[in-house]
């Protein structure tokens, strides 16, 4: 496989570091597959599953999210977006990178796959600029915040107001993330709630730039694009032809071991999305990428991509 990294300028000319995955060998390009990455992780996590498409015909896309990765020079900047309206930058890089993608590849369907964050700023993203893309794909996602974000706005206010924007509040950490380990039996680390699979959870723990402390500016401007994506007048907005995929782990905290899942199922059916459909893997936690039973995931995923 082939990879190539650049950088591009995000919406507010912030350098964003990128990668393009391709087979090496000459092939048909059925289609780009362009990824948005989760919250305290990075874009090289992602190249088992760029192996998997680059193999099934699809050239793959990834940068790392502003706050995130390659595209921060120091570690001290890791989970901070901007001053404000952070979340609304972060998709508006996504869709200049598609308008890369578009210009590389003239006349190639996209597909744009989200997972965690990455999913939301997807949600966001099927709102705003739906007609860039041919088809989407939601992995660790949820559709059922409503009472979690009106109680935990006047707590992020009020830690932004004592302590600034680029405090990061351990507080603030364990009330949003605290609970996703309480299901899981005897967990082995904090992370535990994220896979099966030990060695990859060992991975994330071992890497610098993952599980990382966010600021009070990004979960402000996280949560604000939470409620935007929840906003019954933003989502009358959604194109109805767009395909979308919802996937999930039935033991993934994130989605409500998938209650909150099928309630984003069933939002875009009630919005009148005309293809959209939904997959729980038994047992499966967060990283469905990252599970033991990857191998079907990403199977699945080839296979639906290659119906759209």
């Amino acid at each position: 496989m082939k990879c190539n990294r650049f950088v591009f300028n995000g919406s507010d000319n912030k350098k964003l570091s990128a990668i393009r995955w391709e087979n090496e060998d000459d092939y048909k390009i059925k289609g780009i597959v362009q990824i948005s990455h989760g919250m305290a992780e990075n874009a090289k996590r992602y190249e088992g599953f760029a192996k998997k498409l680059t193999d099934s015909g699809y050239i793959v896309y990834i940068h790392d999210h502003r706050g995130h990765g390659e595209s921060e020079d120091s570690l001290e900047n890791l989970g901070y977006l901007a001053r404000e309206n952070g979340f609304d930058f972060l998709v508006e890089d996504m869709k200049l990178l598609t308008n890369i993608i578009r210009k590389e590849n003239q006349g190639v369907p996209v597909y744009l796959f989200g997972h965690s964050m990455g999913s939301f700023a997807a949600q966001k993203y099927l709102i705003d600029y739906s007609d860039s893309i041919n088809a989407i794909i939601l992995s660790g996602s949820c559709g059922d915040f409503g009472t979690e974000l009106k109680m935990i706005t006047p707590i992020i206010s009020c830690i932004e107001k004592v302590h600034g924007e680029r405090h990061r509040s351990k507080i603030l950490d364990n009330l949003i993330f605290g609970g996703n380990n309480k299901q899981f039996k005897n967990p082995r680390t904090k992370f535990d709630w994220l896979s099966r699979d030990e060695k990859e959870v060992d991975k994330y723990i071992a890497d610098n730039k993952c599980g990382f402390l966010c600021t009070t500016a990004f979960y402000r401007d996280f949560i604000n694009g939470l409620k935007y994506i929840e906003n019954k007048k933003n989502l009358s907005k959604l194109t109805k032809c767009v395909p979308i995929l919802i996937l999930s782990g039935d033991k993934d905290p994130i989605g409500k071991n998938g209650k909150g899942v099928q309630n984003l199922y069933e939002r875009y059916k009630a919005f009148g999305v005309k293809d959209v459909s939904m997959k729980l893997y038994k047992d499966a936690r967060h990283e469905i990428l990252n599970e033991t039973n990857k191998d079907e995931v990403m199977q699945d995923i080839v296979e639906w991509l290659g119906t759209k």
